[in-house]
């Protein structure tokens, strides 16, 4: 079910179409919502205006942050979250996280598995990776 379509996204190179196809909640180009998001199902969601508030997925979930998006005041915490616009806070993907070239981050960045940072991506806070590192030599 294919809710949103537009020819502006930049083609995702990590997190997985399939995810970004099937987002069903959408906050328009042009709307402005204050308050937050939250789900324990497996859902998705695309902003393509302003939030200000957070958006959290404790199990599953997919967060597209597109071009025009903008999300002020927040944490996003989902498995997978693709960011094409502007996000002021700090963000958490648990399984894959993409960064395209259009894309600011103001806040910490951390993920658990994968990371796609695309070229010319503006990122102002710390990335902090969680699972386990090889410390050996």
């Amino acid at each position: 079910m294919n809710t949103y379509t537009t020819t502006e996204r930049t083609t995702a190179r990590l997190v997985p179409n399939d995810r970004l196809n099937a987002i069903t909640s959408l906050i328009g180009e042009g709307a402005v919502f204050e308050g937050s998001f939250h789900s324990n199902q497996d859902l998705g969601i695309k902003v393509d205006g302003q939030l200000i508030g957070g958006i959290a997925f404790v199990n599953g979930g997919a967060i597209h942050i597109g071009p025009n998006g903008l999300v002020e005041n927040t944490t996003l915490e989902a498995d997978y979250i693709f960011i094409e616009g502007k996000v002021k806070g700090n963000v958490i993907a648990r399984k894959s996280l993409e960064i395209s070239g259009s894309a600011t981050v103001l806040g910490d960045v951390t993920y658990d598995a994968l990371i796609d940072i695309h070229p010319r991506a503006r990122i102002r806070g710390k990335i902090d990776y969680r699972g386990d590192v090889d410390t050996s030599s």
